[in-house]
């Protein structure tokens, strides 16, 4: 079989033959359900958690118990727009900023 013949052959297919890429509606289709997954297992309960987060945060008031996000466990005293002052022992009082807030380990009944 000569190249002329082999390519004389392959161009008819080539010309008036189904298109080699998937259909469109398909890979849009995929797509549309990666995002979905992605939606549902991390982005939702990503945005879920902050917004649990912030309310937690401004729900702050003296005589809570907080844990900060490097550990330190400490009783606020204050409650500023940014910024809380808490008492990490007798004696020792420290400025926290909110978004350092890990958690409320008590609140104050």
């Amino acid at each position: 079989m000569t190249l002329q013949s082999f390519l004389a052959m392959s161009a008819p297919a080539a010309e008036g033959g189904q298109a080699g890429g998937p259909n469109p509606m398909y890979t849009f289709g995929m797509m549309a359900v990666i995002f979905a997954i992605f939606w549902f297992l991390i982005i939702r309960p990503q945005q879920k958690q902050q917004k649990k987060k912030a309310a937690m945060i401004t729900q702050l008031k003296n005589g809570d118990k907080v844990v900060t996000n490097g550990g330190l466990f400490a009783t606020v005293k204050d409650v500023h727009e940014d910024k809380i002052v808490a008492f990490i022992s007798e004696g020792v009082k420290v400025e926290i900023a909110k978004n350092a807030i890990g958690g409320v380990v008590q609140k104050k009944d």
